[in-house]
């Protein structure tokens, strides 16, 4: 079984991309505080919340929630697709002049 030190080694090793950052005073102290309080250190802290918050990012991004109306609507506008309306039958087919010919 992998020691603590030996855990920390191997992390270190893989580590080699770095991001600066400039703040101001004051947000250094607060993050330092949050830091602190957490029990971290000031870039193990701000490394976690980032990935926590980038994860919720582009989960949020990938994932599309309807309110039960809104997803009847879809899924009946899917089934019974309206007719085209006059302005998208002339884009289909200035498309096809374009590209399929």
């Amino acid at each position: 079984m992998a020691t603590t030190a030996t855990k920390k080694a191997a992390t270190k090793k893989r580590k080699y991309s770095r991001i600066d950052l400039r703040v101001t005073p004051e947000q250094k102290d607060l993050l330092e505080k949050a830091a602190s309080l957490a029990g971290l250190s000031l870039s193990a802290y701000m490394l976690s919340q980032c990935l926590k918050v980038a994860r919720e990012n582009i989960e949020a991004h990938q994932r599309l929630v309807l309110s039960d109306r809104d997803r009847e609507l879809f899924l009946s506008l899917m089934e019974n697709p309206p007719e085209p309306c006059q302005a998208l039958k002339s884009a289909m087919s200035k498309f096809q002049d374009e590209y399929e010919n």
